[in-house]
């Protein structure tokens, strides 16, 4: 079978998506976080998907994306988060031996890829996915075909693996509650005996003409109470100013007294009211 020279644009692609594979990969490795190293290895997840569907492997390369970086991968960073895992915890040994396991597994990996790839450099061609899929109609056809007849066993193991792992998740971001929760009775009785704010503290811009977020609310003396703007504009100094003789002018129609003074007031158009009386 003759070699079959690639085109400009899969080389491009195959270029671009192993740099950003390898980058991942060494990101993994060289983050000291360990949510960074899980958005490094999304990275590399997502580059070996499009180098799958850039060679005829469309189901697989969606597989990649969807399950593997949009659930598992996310799952992960939502434990890590959760639970909080840092550098120091990653040093902990929890369980005996998982260190000496994890070396006997990343030197057999090693050897299954330059296995592979000894293999690919021998100079013997391959069928070609393009072949396989027509064998059985389609990539997804030939894919099916594969895990419910030669490899069912290993396809109901990674299955009940990634149930374990979903389950583990679980257990790790679970809290125990050494103290009862607290009732809302004993949360107010709790306010009322350390001398905090015992009313439910008011909106922005109660009692000050104005509903806006960065207005604050005006307590019932006519003090301002910058409590009730949010602390990210309070700190940024986001705070509008309130039109004291407004206040006033509202405080004193609510009282029923005249606003302007007699004065002031315009004089009626009609003939039936003297001068100085208000319209």
């Amino acid at each position: 079978m003759s070699e079959v020279e690639p085109s400009t644009g899969e080389a491009a692609v195959f270029w671009v998506c192993a740099i950003l594979s390898v980058t991942g990969a060494l990101g993994l490795i060289l983050s000291r976080r360990a949510v960074h190293s899980a958005l490094w290895v999304a990275l590399t997840m997502i580059s070996l998907a499009v180098l799958y569907i850039a060679n005829a492997a469309p189901f697989l390369g969606m597989v990649q994306i969807i399950v593997y970086t949009g659930a598992v991968m996310m799952l992960f960073l939502f434990v890590l988060m959760v639970v909080g895992v840092d550098s120091s915890d990653s040093l902990v040994e929890t369980l005996r031996g998982q260190r000496i396991a994890a070396i006997l597994l990343g030197v057999g990996v090693g050897i299954l890829l330059i296995a592979g790839v000894s293999t690919s450099l021998t100079g013997v061609m391959s069928v070609g996915l393009d072949a396989a899929n027509a064998e059985h109609g389609g990539n997804v056809e030939g894919l099916a075909w594969l895990l419910f007849s030669d490899y069912v066993l290993a396809f109901e193991v990674v299955a009940a693996l990634l149930i374990t792992a979903a389950v583990g998740a679980l257990v790790l971001a679970h809290r125990e509650r050494w103290t009862p929760r607290k009732s809302q009775r004993e949360l107010s009785e709790e306010r009322v005996r350390t001398g905090t704010h015992v009313t439910p503290l008011p909106n922005p811009g109660v009692y000050a003409r104005h509903n806006a977020v960065d207005t604050p609310g005006l307590l019932p003396d006519g003090t301002l109470s910058e409590i009730t703007v949010p602390a990210p504009l309070r700190a940024r100094g986001d705070l509008r100013p309130i039109n004291t003789a407004a206040v006033e002018e509202t405080a004193a129609l609510a009282a029923g007294n005249d606003v302007l003074a007699p004065s002031e007031y315009p004089v009626a158009d009609d003939p039936g009211t003297s001068p100085g009386e208000p319209r």
